[in-house]
């Protein structure tokens, strides 16, 4: 099977199709013939060491997929072959076939192609779980999302609207704004012409915004705790810009804000029946419409690399898929 391989950390750029042994499924493992694969930032680190999840060389990136079971370990019961699911996975997603942990694999409905629901585990798994259970969002409050037109952001603002929550998006650019109205968003700041602060604060009438979803870290995390209400949450997705920050924990005190941590990925074994219970309500809202998942552009898995250049150039909206013949 063609796959393409990670030889050495040295990021995407050293990525290379290459022909390998197709894989044997564990006794709770199912192989899974891959159609599309959804790229995420995460994968940009794991070709460099740096992400939480350090599998052995060589590997193949790719933390989720759909396709068709092609086989199953001896002790899977709930999944069989022929069976249409997307997974999430430690690594891997990025070739013909694929290994998932049979608790890490859903099943999809007829109605959604396969490099949609690619694009669907990781973002709206991440923001759907991450709003409902981790920050509490309730109908009537106010969502600040940043990166708001990016793979996570672009779910946050729909699942927030849909939540019944006013959304303040924040993105680069008119283009990036628009992709965010169509999704939901009923106020756009453009961090780009800066005083996001002031911007959040004049939208929520100087009172700051109940929950900010911040996937972005950097400046913006500072401009978001600064424009936070008093008694807000604010939940920590990741660091896209590349700065983590450092946060005063005077700021927190004086405004009882929470700052959430949140890697969604951990659930899959913390609490992998509520992120089964997550993606059943997802999976209906998207079945019936009221989520439409973005994906802005499709590579084949002979151009991995531009696919990677488009998500690190920040041109793509929404997510970015491989497909894989």
């Amino acid at each position: 099977m063609k796959a393409a391989l990670c030889t050495s950390l040295d990021g995407y750029e050293s990525l290379q199709i290459i022909d390998i042994e197709k894989p044997v499924p564990a006794a709770d493992e199912v192989l899974i013939r891959v159609h599309a694969s959804a790229l995420n930032f995460a994968d940009s680190l794991i070709t460099k060491g740096k992400y939480q999840v350090k599998p052995p060389l060589p590997f193949s990136p790719g933390l989720e997929c759909a396709g068709i079971i092609d086989a199953i370990g001896q002790n899977v019961t709930t999944c069989k072959t022929g069976q249409r699911v997307m997974a999430v996975l430690d690594s891997g997603g990025f070739a013909q076939y694929a290994l998932a942990k049979e608790s890490d694999v859903y099943p999809i409905p007829d109605t959604i192609d396969f490099v949609t629901a690619a694009a669907i585990p990781v973002a709206y798994g991440t923001s759907h779980h991450g709003l409902t259970q981790k920050a509490q969002l309730k109908a009537g409050e106010t969502l600040v999302v940043h990166g708001a037109a990016g793979g996570v952001g672009l779910t946050a603002v729909e699942i927030g609207k849909h939540m019944g929550a006013t959304v303040i998006a924040t993105a680069g650019g008119p283009e990036k704004l628009a992709i965010c109205k169509e999704h939901g968003a009923d106020h756009l700041i453009d961090y780009r012409e800066g005083n996001v602060r002031e911007k959040i604060k004049a939208l929520t009438n100087g009172l700051g915004a109940h929950v900010a979803y911040d996937p972005v870290g950097g400046d913006l995390f500072t401009e978001t705790l600064r424009s936070t209400r008093q008694g807000g949450r604010i939940l920590i997705i990741g660091f896209a810009s590349g700065d983590i920050p450092q946060i005063p924990a005077n700021i927190m005190l004086v405004k009882n804000i929470s700052c959430i941590g949140y890697n969604w990925g951990a659930y899959r074994t913390l609490d992998p029946d509520g992120l089964r219970t997550s993606f059943k309500e997802l999976m209906s809202w998207i079945d019936e419409g009221s989520l439409k998942p973005h994906v802005s552009m499709t590579f084949a898995l002979d151009d991995v690399q531009q696919g990677f250049k488009a998500l690190l150039n920040r041109t793509s909206t929404g997510k970015i898929v491989i497909t894989i013949d």
